[in-house]
């Protein structure tokens, strides 16, 4: 059997995680990322991306140094984001025009080493 279409065309995660002040990796939720969340969502609406277009609120996605950080599906394509300028961009950029915000992603290599 084949896989199933995609759910959504486009999925976004912003994580929103928020640890402990003074936790030794600090938190995305403590960089500002809820609010940059709320922004990232009201203006793919502005922008009128669709209903195939999801903005979801995500737990820790494990770059918490490099917060605030968002991957978005179905390319996974990570980014780190600090303004909303930066999201602004990502939305144009990434998810209208299907290009990359080279200067904002995440490369594996980026973040705590897995293991």
């Amino acid at each position: 059997m084949a896989d199933p279409a995609p759910y959504f065309r486009i999925h976004v995660f912003a994580c929103t995680n928020r640890r402990p002040d003074g936790h030794k990796r600090g938190s995305c939720a403590a960089r500002g990322s809820e609010g940059l969340r709320n922004y990232l969502k009201a203006r793919s609406k502005e922008l009128g991306l669709g209903e195939d277009v999801r903005i979801n609120a995500a737990g820790c996605l494990d770059r918490c140094e490099l917060g605030p950080v968002m991957v978005i599906y179905p390319e996974g394509i990570w980014y780190s984001y600090h303004s909303d300028e930066d999201v602004d961009e990502i939305l144009q950029t990434h998810l209208i025009e299907g290009k990359r915000v080279e200067r904002l992603m995440l490369r594996p290599e980026d973040g705590p080493k897995k293991g």
